[in-house]
């Protein structure tokens, strides 16, 4: 029986240590699958209880140096920042470190040589007693935290980065370049610092979003009506909660009383206000407006739209994207090559060309400082995260790099009618009746055929049939044909309800009905037919209008080099025709089984890449057929979230041309990344041999190198606005 845990990793700084992390864990008998995310410090095992234990993950665990103990899951925050005592813990011996580099290095200068003699360590004379007191100090205070990983991947036989540095610091004393190896020791903390500090930063960008909503709420405890304040985990569903003007909406629920405006952009990206007024529903993080609302809470605060996108994003986190699975790779590669290539740059030419030994083992230590790969392997995760977090802030949630990266590549795009490019909110637009049957008649039936079916025309006909003071007739031995229609026994004889392809298979379509039929589909509007096992007993026209901007969302598309765009449907072709017309689409196909979806998207696969985009459950298959699925309006939708690789929390069809440009502007800084960590080792490598670089240059220069392409990946957190 497998099982999972999840631990929280302390000492965990960079992807170079994850990636280590990760390999080691997943060697060990027992353990069937690994996730690490660095940005969060999580380390997710599936194991088998039966050949590991919790406890042994942790022994191996701290085997590497770092720290692993079980995720506390009443913790909702993301939690893997190291606790406030080690972050001051690091800075004081960084600040420490800094001060006793300053003070040797005075008291070397101080005692004969030049200012350049002393920063390029070659003066006449070593540096007195006090300055090499100074310099082991600051050795000390940089390699507190190095030091204990270097023994454990010694121990591994697995170098990293804290070995590189270890190796290179020691080598500079050995050669009495005391001025630099104290340089290379505080610079390496500091960079692990800053690194440390970019790294916060972008979890922090993730945490914001648990500040959407407020730790308490106000609520109407039961019995007497007496207000109470808790926090949210103890608000009970059913609850009344009280918001004021202005407030955080604390919890989901429905509004029971009062009118206002609520700005839902922290969810849904939604750059204007919605009305909100007794029945309409509320979403935990969104800002009430100028109205006082109470509301009855509809689910516990675990399970608020807000809580499942801070998991999803979260959870994304830990499925890795190509370029991450891609450095992650070449960093297990890379660094053992690059400690060849130092032995290499040590050994050969005073071998064989008899040069120097002590120019040349220092130029070695200067590669193993540069071939640190830590520039490389961090640029990736940040970027990717900031990526996700910035997409969820627009309302968009994306499930993971992959994800995130393959939304980029779209070339064409299938899109589901109703309810994605029409509103999804068909209204009845007139009864035709036959055989003597009136409007109520065929209202009252047809409403008790759609009473348990949740497709859009059913619940137009359901609207019209309330609205007219109509209630359903009991309908019994109800029977669905999928994607057709269906029939029950209503009053002791059997009705059926479907499309004009149902009626065409019951074969009771007389010519007077398919004329009918056939106008009103050319006028664009769906055609619902109501009859019993005699006759057909009246039509029901249906008409619903295409959601604003969809001509321009598709106008966008097409701007960023993603055609065809092709319409899917099941309605019928002549209202099929008339909305690709207004849409402004490439192609469309209708009349379209949940089978036929599927192939149709298969057929569109070999054309490129492709996306389906559809109302959730209703288009599943198809958006499984596809490279990419795309669920959209799934705000409160449990159901529709967990189908799709990308789900759109609003209707705003905007969002899918701003999800494509994100993406490759995601993909675009990544590669910017790669290709700026290696550039600067590959010139640190040729100044090496050119014999210009020193240790404590180069440390600076990949510590400025780690610092640049961090920030350029955190340039995703800002987004970009639709355009």
């Amino acid at each position: 029986m497998s099982s999972r845990i999840v631990f929280r990793i302390s000492g965990l700084c960079c992807g170079v240590e994850g990636a280590t992390l990760c390999s080691v864990v997943m060697v060990q008998d027992g353990v069937l699958n690994v996730e690490v995310d660095v940005l969060s410090s999580r380390l997710s095992v599936t194991y088998d209880g039966r050949r590991i234990t919790p406890k042994g993950i942790m022994a191996v665990v701290a085997g590497t140096g770092m720290k692993a103990e079980p995720w506390p899951e009443e913790r909702s925050a993301p939690a893997g920042e190291q606790g406030m005592w080690r972050r001051r813990i690091r800075l004081t011996l960084v600040v420490c470190g800094a001060f006793f580099l300053g003070a040797g290095f005075a008291s070397h200068w101080a005692a004969g040589g030049t200012l350049l003699e002393v920063l390029a360590g070659a003066g006449e004379q070593a540096p007195p007693s006090v300055s090499r007191f100074f310099y082991l100090a600051a050795v000390s205070c940089g390699a507190w935290f190095v030091l204990p990983k270097a023994l454990a991947a010694v121990k591994r036989l697995r170098p990293d980065m804290n070995l590189l540095m270890t190796i290179a610091v020691a080598g500079a004393i050995a050669l009495g370049e005391w001025f630099e190896a104290a340089s290379v020791a505080v610079l390496f903390a500091l960079a692990l610092l800053l690194e440390e500090w970019s790294v916060v930063r972008a979890r922090r960008a993730i945490g914001a979003l648990l500040a959407l909503s407020p730790p308490t709420a106000r609520f109407l405890g039961p019995g007497n009506g007496e207000i109470l304040e808790k926090p949210l985990a103890e608000v009970p569903v059913g609850a009344t909660v009280l918001v004021r003007p202005g407030e955080r909406i604390p919890l989901d629920g429905i509004v029971l009383k009062g009118f206002s405006s609520v700005d839902q952009a922290p969810i849904t990206g939604e750059s204007m206000p919605v009305a909100k007024a007794p029945g309409d529903e509320l979403f935990a993080g969104a800002i009430n407006g100028d109205g006082a609302l109470e509301y009855e809470v509809s689910r516990p605060a675990a399970d608020s739209a807000l809580a499942r996108i801070i998991r999803l994003v979260q959870e994304a986190q830990s499925k890795r994207a190509p370029s991450e699975q891609w450095v992650e790779r070449f960093a297990l590669y890379y660094t053992p090559a690059m400690i060849l290539l130092a032995a290499g740059i040590a050994l050969l030419p005073p071998v064989f060309l008899a040069a120097d030994w002590g120019l040349w083992f220092y130029r070695a230590l200067v590669i193993l400082v540069i071939a640190c790969p830590c520039a490389l392997v961090i640029s990736t995760p940040v970027s990717v995260v900031s990526g996700l977090t910035a997409a969820a802030r627009n309302g968009v949630l994306i499930k993971g790099g992959s994800f995130l990266e393959a939304a980029g590549r779209i070339g064409v795009l299938a899109v589901d009618k109703t309810g994605t490019l029409t509103r999804g909110e068909p209204e009845v637009k007139k009864i035709l009746t036959f055989q003597g049957h009136t409007e109520r008649e065929v209202a009252e039936r047809a409403a008790a055929l759609e009473l348990h079916s949740d497709h859009p025309l059913a619940r137009a006909i359901l609207r019209w049939a309330e609205g007219q003071g109509i209630r359903p007739l009991r309908a019994e031995s109800f029977r669905v044909f999928p994607g057709k229609g269906a029939e029950a026994v209503i009053e002791g004889r059997r009705f059926w309800i479907g499309s004009h392809r149902f009626l065409e298979e019951m074969k009771e379509e007389t010519a007077a009905v398919q004329e009918r039929a056939e106008a009103l589909q050319r006028g664009g509007h769906s055609v619902v037919a109501v009859g019993n096992e005699e006759h057909v007993c009246g039509l029901i026209s249906i008409a619903d209008g295409l959601r604003e901007g969809v001509a321009t969302m598709v106008a966008k598309l097409h701007r960023l080099g993603v055609r065809p765009v092709v319409m899917l449907t099941g309605d019928n072709a002549a209202t099929a025709r008339a909305i690709a017309a207004s849409a402004g689409v490439d192609d469309w196909r209708a009349e379209l089984l949940p089978e036929d979806k599927v192939a149709a998207v298969g057929e569109l696969a070999r054309c490129g890449f492709v996306a389906m985009v559809g109302d959730g459950v209703n288009d599943a298959p198809a958006m499984a057929a596809a490279h990419l699925g795309i669920a959209m309006g799934v705000m409160g939708s449990d159901a529709a979230i967990e189908t799709a690789d990308v789900a759109l929390m609003t209707d705003d069809l905007d969002k899918i041309p701003w999800l494509i440009r994100h993406s490759r502007r995601t993909v675009k800084i990544i590669r910017q990344n790669i290709l700026f960590a290696l550039a600067v080792k590959l010139l640190f490598v040729l100044l090496t041999l050119l014999g210009t670089a020193s240790l404590w240059l180069a440390i600076a220069a990949d510590m400025g190198a780690s610092l640049l392409v961090v920030g350029n990946g955190l340039r995703l957190l800002r987004g970009e606005k639709n355009a």
